[in-house]
């Protein structure tokens, strides 16, 4: 029994972390748009039937024409994902996804709440990042209290 969890988890850890090495590799795929195309495709979503899918391009072209935080994103995904994989490393690189992992899930949860799909998918990788660090709760939970002198 405890080897078939110590597998599950295993099993756990190398699909999150595949899932963000390839979310990684995939915001280094196209280069960032110019802030005139951004604008041009937003002016195709003004009707108030496709607002949400203006929110989304705005969110998602707005951290792209920062210059920095898109890639800074799929930096962190990618040395987090690994980290995830690396057996040593594991525990480290899912306390490190779990902010990623809950914005990713936001994200869909409050912009593409009507894509079931991806809200299934964002929200099983959310809580098996949960799983995965609570699984280790015996190196953090004493920090949550700490007694005084």
């Amino acid at each position: 029994m405890a080897k078939s969890i110590r597998i599950l988890y295993i099993i756990l850890r190398l699909v999150l972390g595949g899932f963000m090495i390839y979310g990684g590799f995939k915001k280094f795929e196209t280069p960032n748009p110019q802030p005139v195309e951004v604008v041009q495709k937003a002016q195709k979503f003004t009707v108030a039937e496709h607002h949400s899918t203006l929110q989304k391009v705005l969110y998602i072209n707005g951290a792209k024409q920062t210059g920095y935080f898109w890639q800074v994103l799929g930096i962190c995904e990618l040395l987090f994902g690994f980290l995830l994989i690396a057996q040593g490393t594991g525990f480290i690189g899912a306390l490190f996804l779990l902010p990623i992992t809950l914005h990713i899930f936001l994200f869909h949860l409050f912009l593409e709440s009507d894509d079931i799909g991806e809200l299934l998918q964002t929200g099983f990788l959310f809580l098996t990042n949960v799983v995965l660090v609570l699984k280790e709760k015996d190196k953090w939970k004493h920090l949550l209290w700490i007694k005084p002198l």
